[in-house]
């Protein structure tokens, strides 16, 4: 990486990477985030309940919409 590219890069201190939230996490992820079985997410995908984002053939869940599913519970 040239020096000009890593100086347009923002720097993010040591600290608040560990209170970073991600955007998007897989399917793998969300079942042991959550507990909710693999299935139980496809089918709550296909209801609605929660925004998925495609990218080639990965299907990632918006993080927030996993949080608001437990804040309706």
């Amino acid at each position: 990486m040239s020096r000009e590219q890593n100086r347009q890069r923002p720097q993010i201190r040591s600290d608040d990477r560990d209170n970073v939230e991600p955007i998007c996490v897989r399917i793998a992820v969300a079942v042991k985030l959550t507990g909710i079985g693999r299935s139980t997410l496809y089918e709550l995908i296909k209801a609605g309940e929660l925004e998925t984002i495609k990218v080639g053939r990965s299907t990632f869940i918006r993080y927030a919409s996993l949080k608001r599913l437990f804040e309706k519970s």
